[in-house]
């Protein structure tokens, strides 16, 4: 889930991934303030309204690393009395949860198998909890894209990306050509339908070198 929260677009992504092969799990990560419809900022009006765009950064940076983190557990719990993970378990983060996704990853290592970050902001931070510090628990594969501009990830922050996370043997990092943050996302202005296809073939083939039964 991204920061606009949940909602239909998500639905259709999570459609195509089960059509793959997967079992698809949507959690809410704000259901701490609120349900699809039902969020601090108005969903339907965000891109037009700054006040409600400002609210929705606010829900968002509200939403802390650790809070997603604790909430995680209960979710490997229930994929292990629901399903079959033998073969592990894969994440996708877009945006907001790109930290996330990276967070999870390292801290439950021994059942994520496949992590995969588009666009994702806050993956390195001066903050004590910025997902880079434990990074190097991460025993998956770990795939990191971003956007050739991105207000949200800076060229800077990008350099410091790649410089932490390109020494770690099982993480490729990879830059969109002609895109912007929110390129995946079909409802989004920013959408790139040819780097939108080159994002699902990434993340199927990733998940397919991680997730299959061999």
């Amino acid at each position: 889930m991204d920061a606009p929260g949940i909602r239909e677009e998500l639905r259709t992504m999570c459609r195509r991934i089960l059509k793959n092969g997967y079992n698809v799990l949507l959690p809410n990560l704000f259901y701490r303030v609120g349900t699809e419809r039902n969020y601090p900022f108005n969903q339907l009006l965000y891109k037009k309204s700054k006040k409600e765009l400002n609210k929705m950064i606010s829900t968002m940076n509200n939403t802390t690393n650790n809070m997603i983190i604790d909430d995680t557990k209960y979710i490997i719990n229930y994929i292990n009395n629901n399903f079959d993970n033998s073969n592990g378990i894969g994440i996708v983060g877009y945006c907001m949860s790109g930290r996330f996704v990276v967070s999870c990853g390292a801290l439950y290592a021994d059942k994520i198998s496949a992590v995969a970050s588009f666009y994702g902001v806050d993956i390195f931070t001066e903050k004590d909890d910025s997902p880079h510090l434990i990074a190097d628990k991460i025993k998956g594969e770990l795939y990191l894209a971003f956007a050739e501009k991105d207000k949200w990830v800076p060229k800077a922050t990008l350099s410091k990306i790649k410089k932490n996370f390109s020494k770690y043997k099982k993480c490729s990092i990879e830059v969109y050509p002609s895109t912007e943050h929110g390129f995946a996302f079909p409802e989004r202005n920013t959408y790139v339908k040819k780097a939108a296809e080159m994002h699902w073939e990434k993340l199927i083939h990733l998940f397919e070198r991680n997730l299959k039964k061999k």
